[in-house]
Parts: C-alpha cells; structure tokens; sequence
C-alpha cells in the first residue's frame, strides 16, 4: 500500500513485494471496481458528441445552446470536482464513489427525458457532478491503494477507463444514429452509474483515511487481506505518530486547504494546476466532443461523420493501453514530452488540412495521429501526476484542485470552439492549440519532476529544486 508521509520514508517503506499474490489481484479488483466511475467519466463526457446532432434538430437549438449544452456538464464538473475533495476526507472515499453513482444515474435520466432546453440543461449539469467528482477522487483512491511499483499502471487505469467509456458513447452514437434515438443514447449510461453504487458495497475505504481517523482496527482488516504478515503493523505505526498532522504544514484536518498554498506544497500545486489547463488548452476535448461536428463539416452525413469517429475511440483506448504497459518502465516525464511534440505537430497539420480543404481521410489520419499523440501521455500521464505528487495527507485536496482548474479549462474551450472558428475558421483555430503544445513541451521539460518509483518526499524534494532554481 501507498502509506509514507511525506517527510518520512523509513527502511520499510511499501515494496512491490509486501502483497501477496492474491493481494495483488485483490488489489487489482478494487481498482477495475472503481474505474467505472471512470468509464462513466468518459461515457457521459462523449455521449454528447453524437447525440448532439440530434438534439439539435428535435429541440431546435441555436449554435450557442448547442455549445452550452456541451459545456454545462463541465461546469457541473467544475463545481462537483472543487468540494469532492473535503467531501471525500470527512466522509471517506467509497461513501462519496457511490453517492456519485447515483447523482449519474438521476442526471442521465433527467438528460433522457428532456422536453426542451432548460431540462437537458439541468440533467447535463448534474451529470457534471458526477463526472468532476469521480475525476478527483478516482486518482486520490488508486493512489492511496497501489503499491509503488504498479502505482503508474493502477493510476492509469483511470485514463484507460475514460477512454473506453468515450468508445462505448461513439459506439452507442453510431448504433442508434440511424434511427436519431438520442434520448436512448443517454439512457444506456444508467447501466454503470447503477453499477457504480452496486460495486461500493463491498468495496473497502481507503486504509491511509482510516488511519488518519484512527480507525485502525478496520484499516489492519483491509491491510490484512492483501498484504505479507507484519506489514499492516508497519503501516499503521507509521501513520499513528503523534506529529504525522503537522510533517508537511497541513496543520491537521482544518489546514488542509490552506496547505497547499504553503511553501513546500505551491511547487506541487502548480504543476498540477499548470498541466491541468495545459491539457485542455491544447484543444483535446474539441476533438473528442466535435468530432462528429468537425467530420460533418468535411461533407460526411452525420451518421458517417458518427462512424468515423468510433475510429477515434479505438484508437484512443489502444494507445492508452500502451500508455498503461510503459507508464512504469519509461516514466511520467518522457511521455509527456513526447506527447506534447506529437500533438503539437499533428494539430497544426490539421490545420493545413483544413485550409487545404485535403479530403476527409486526410482530416480523419492527422486527428488520429493527435489522438495517438494524447493517448501516450498528456492524456494518462495528468491524472497519474494528480495521485502522485502531492503528500499523502493532502492527496485529496490537492486532486480536487487539480481537477476543478481541469474541468473549469476545459468549460472554457469548449464554450467558445465552434464561436471561435465562426470567428478565425478552422485551420487558425488548430494552430492556436499547436502554440499551446509548443508552450507546454518548455514547461515540462523545465518544471515537472519524473514521479516513477518514488516516494513523496523524493518528489517533493525535486519540485523544490527545479522550482528554485528558476526562481533564482
């Protein structure tokens, strides 16, 4: 388990090796377990996609309510990613997946049947609850039950989940497109948000919360099922010191939010807010929720445009699953690197595609070549970076943080996509976003720290003195 605080990190620190073989499929259970709040994530984030070109035809919606109907879900996750956070430290990270599943199954329901405009509104922010609540509290509980070893691989089940919830909507899009059944389009995602709540049953809380409630009897239980005897005591001691509260100037319970501003925390905090606009600044979700609208405007009807953008899917969950099996062997750093160069380029030639007006397979190949370019790293990496870099004590508040400066960026961009392009066309519109990669590839290669394998007090350490050094 994931237990060092943050200025500690003693001789028996969590190893690979403390797990027990069934542990570690146990563990791996759990995780599965809650990433369908994951796939839920991407499922109702891109069920708008093609359900969109429908709606706006039986609702009659101008260009405006199109985007807001969009972006109102995302102002939801805004609002439920900013206060999951305290949520989730007083009451615990299961209570709060599995409210979260309800909350989803009432939005999608309120989305599905929908007279008009202000009820879809309505129904799509409350899903926005749930996704801005699962995206911060999914990364905070997978850290908090993964070894070091695998934690990459845990963490970025969070990414790889996402991914198949955004293919399972394209393929749900594209299987009721003919027949225009948008409202039957939302109601398949009330499946997993039932789900969700019914896998919270027996799923354990988070023993790094339980100790730090003192709840320790219920901790040694959940330590005990998958760990090597002795390691549970190990653990708890650890956490049962009497100053562990004050080790990273949170100041106890009350502190936790003003802590992140403190000194030894702000590097941390920035990285993560940074990468967070980062990743929407540089345009991925006006690929993912346009894609069938960016297609149509090539020629494709709408239900070709909604084929073509299953491709986009698969290709998405491919890569992340590549993502997955080389997170923990090449690191966090390089795959950022990497994958901000490729998006960098991809976009800007999906520009030229666009003020070439070259033909829609051509559009299509430089937006799956971007969508490659995500999926290695600013996609997973992100969320990854999220339940790494913080102290162990401040996880919570610090994904939140993260989350909300994530889903608040990505409000923003996709209000003002399709006015934007009204506005400069297209191809300017995608060389914007390649100016944003290009910005970004300094930024990580300057200021964000490699986390694989280490412990919080290394990452602190190095944030403090990359940090540093550019301040000086």
């Amino acid at each position: 388990m994931t237990c060092e605080p943050m200025n500690v990190r003693p001789a028996a620190e969590s190893r690979f090796e403390e797990l027990t073989p069934q542990g570690l499929r146990t563990v791996r259970r759990w995780a599965i377990s809650i990433t369908i709040g994951s796939f839920l994530f991407g499922f109702d984030t891109g069920i708008i996609s093609g359900a969109l070109l429908f709606i706006r035809e039986d609702l009659g919606l101008t260009s405006f309510e199109q985007s807001s109907v969009v972006s109102v879900l995302l102002l939801g996750a805004v609002a439920g990613a900013l206060v999951s956070g305290r949520i989730a430290d007083r009451y615990g990270r299961r209570p709060l997946l599995a409210a979260l599943g309800a909350v989803f199954f009432f939005g999608i329901v309120a989305a599905a049947i929908a007279g008009g405009y202000w009820l879809l509104m309505l129904g799509r922010f409350v899903m926005g609850l749930a996704v801005g609540g699962v995206s911060a509290t999914v990364p905070t509980y997978l850290g908090e039950m993964a070894p070091p070893q695998i934690r990459g691989r845990i963490l970025t089940l969070n990414q790889l989940l996402i991914t198949v919830g955004l293919l399972a909507s394209y393929i749900v899009n594209w299987a009721f497109a003919d027949s225009e059944q948008w409202r039957a389009m939302f109601l398949v995602g009330a499946v997993p948000a039932a789900l969700l709540v019914i896998a919270c049953v027996w799923l354990p809380e988070s023993p790094v919360w339980l100790i730090d409630r003192g709840r320790t009897a219920e901790a040694r239980k959940t330590l005990e099922r998958v760990t090597r005897p002795g390691i549970p005591d190990r653990v708890i001691a650890r956490y049962e010191e009497p100053d562990r509260g004050d080790r990273d100037g949170t100041g106890g319970e009350s502190g936790r939010a003003r802590a992140l501003l403190t000194r030894t925390v702000r590097p941390a905090l920035l990285v993560a807010v940074i990468l967070a606009a980062l990743q929407q600044f540089c345009g991925i979700n006006t690929i993912l929720y346009y894609a069938p609208t960016i297609m149509e405007t090539t020629g494709l009807s709408a239900s070709n445009a909604i084929y073509y953008s299953v491709f986009i899917g698969v290709i998405n969950v491919i890569i992340t699953m590549v993502s997955v099996s080389q997170i923990d062997r090449i690191g966090r750093r390089p795959l950022l690197l990497v994958s901000l160069v490729g998006m960098g380029i991809s976009i800007a030639l999906l520009g030229v595609a666009f003020a070439a007006e070259l033909s829609p397979v051509i559009t299509l190949l430089f937006m799956l070549l971007y969508i490659v370019a995500f999926g290695i790293g600013m996609g997973p990496v992100f969320w990854v970076l999220l339940g790494e870099i913080f102290p162990t004590s401040l996880r919570a508040e610090g994904s939140s943080a993260g989350a909300t400066v994530n889903w608040l960026s990505n409000f923003l961009v996709s209000l003002v996509f399709l006015p934007l392009i009204d506005a400069i066309g297209q191809a300017s519109t995608f060389w914007l976003f390649a100016g944003v990669c290009a910005a970004g590839v300094v930024f990580v290669a300057i200021w964000v720290p490699e986390t694989r394998n280490r412990h919080a007090d290394e990452v602190a350490a190095e944030l403090h003195r990359r940090w540093s050094v550019q301040a000086h």
